[in-house]
């Protein structure tokens, strides 16, 4: 299927706010979480049923919400702050000869790679263009929206935003979300003198799509509670059965136990005292760690046990340390442990971001909510992005390992009575 569907591009041109920056907002520091975020983009596609036709309204509706949204216009400088002089934003326009049915029957993540107007990885992200956006038009009168939005200034939280945001100024909605540029105030930058580097993929890995249904993950969490987690979250069961999926396909492959570690992505702006703002926009996270180093295979029930252990302590190890004079120190030793976890050779690393309870479903640009919303892929190896499905209740899961992991993952027995492998996503 990869191979028989070609996006066409059609026209590129740079979109830029309609009105011009004031000069006292001309320049935006990094803040210290900023500065220590991967300069890759993150990346999300919107699929609409109806839209065909309507690029104009979409190019006069960013123009308008780059004027809140100016950094993303701008250009990063040194790791250290944006230069907001309204470079712009670049708009792709597109379009593909077939049905949106067609993408939406058991997506390939290759075909979907074309909805996004950049590569997740490309270097662009620390040097050009903050965000790219690209509408792709469907012959049956369809319509997807790509977006790339460089990490150095907005985690999956802002990225959310943006495109509510967006969609609000389109709608002509009362409901406009305005982004806070705050972050230099609250982790204050340093004087980082790393240079930015691409993303190293060293290894080829191969993608599936996970879906836990609102029903079958109901199962699920009766199944994982205890008596120290009577209620788990939909985040935690969903973690612990792709974490004890990829721990068993490992050990068939290596022949005895690895250890391991499931990161899981943490949204600090209700964590910190006082609480953020919920249009906070920028970087804000922080990973929990939980380990499995013994030399055994742990219950389902344990390692959800362990998430939550885990999560408990987060505030105490980390969310408070960031908060106080030693911030800089923790954060430093924070990205030191991560770097070694990911470059072990004894220990298997895996990352998962959860993009749960955003409600990117409801950004209705004026053609309706979005039949499905995708955050496709990395090629960065043993990762999982989690997000809601349609109806706000189930998961679903894109995940990248290696062949022969992938492999084995599929044929879980346990993961396959909860979960469906790269399911169609219905019409209606």
């Amino acid at each position: 299927m990869a191979m028989a569907m070609k996006v066409e591009i059609i026209h590129k041109e740079t979109i830029k706010p309609s009105s011009p920056t004031p000069p006292d907002l001309k320049t935006l520091k990094l803040s210290l979480l900023d500065q220590f975020t991967p300069a890759t983009y993150t990346p999300i596609i919107l699929f609409y049923p109806a839209g065909a036709e309507r690029s104009q309204n979409l190019k006069t509706s960013l123009s308008e919400t780059l004027t809140l949204w100016y950094p993303l216009a701008g250009r990063l400088k040194d790791n250290a702050y944006i230069k907001c002089e309204d470079q712009g934003a670049k708009y792709v326009e597109a379009r593909i000869k077939c049905p949106l049915s067609d993408i939406l029957n058991k997506p390939d993540v290759e075909v979907l790679k074309q909805f996004l107007p950049a590569s997740i990885e490309s270097p662009e992200a620390a040097t050009g263009n903050f965000l790219l956006v690209q509408a792709t038009f469907f012959d049956c009168g369809g319509l997807a929206i790509g977006v790339c939005i460089s990490h150095k200034m907005a985690d999956a939280a802002t990225l959310n935003t943006f495109v509510r945001s967006w969609a609000a100024t389109a709608n002509s909605s009362s409901e406009l979300v305005r982004p806070v540029f705050m972050g230099a105030s609250i982790f204050p930058p340093i004087d980082l003198s790393i240079p930015m580097t691409p993303v190293e993929l060293m290894t080829k890995v191969h993608h599936k799509k996970v879906c836990v249904s609102a029903s079958k993950l109901a199962a699920l969490r009766a199944k994982v509670a205890s008596t120290s987690v009577p209620k788990p979250s939909r985040v935690e069961a969903v973690s612990g059965l792709i974490w004890k999926g990829v721990m068993t396909a490992v050990r068939s492959n290596f022949g005895c136990f690895r250890p391991s570690v499931w990161s899981i992505s943490v949204n600090l702006r209700k964590r910190l005292v006082p609480a953020l703002p919920e249009n906070y926009s920028g970087n804000c996270v922080g990973f929990i760690g939980p380990k499995n180093i013994e030399d055994n295979e742990l219950e389902l029930q344990e390692l959800v046990g362990r998430i939550r252990k885990e999560m408990e302590e987060f505030g105490e190890n980390y969310v408070k340390k960031i908060q106080q004079d030693g911030a800089l120190l923790a954060i430093c030793d924070f990205s030191k442990e991560f770097g070694e976890l990911a470059k072990s050779n004894h220990t298997d690393f895996y990352v998962c971001s959860s993009w749960c309870k955003f409600d990117i479903y409801g950004a209705d640009f004026g053609w309706g909510r979005p039949i499905w919303v995708s955050s496709t892929s990395t090629e960065v190896r043993n990762v999982a992005i989690l997000m809601d499905t349609r109806d706000g209740d189930g998961i679903e899961a894109w995940l990248t390992l290696s062949e022969e992991d992938m492999a084995l993952l599929e044929s879980n027995q346990e993961l396959l009575e909860f979960a469906a492998l790269n399911p169609s996503v219905p019409l209606s």
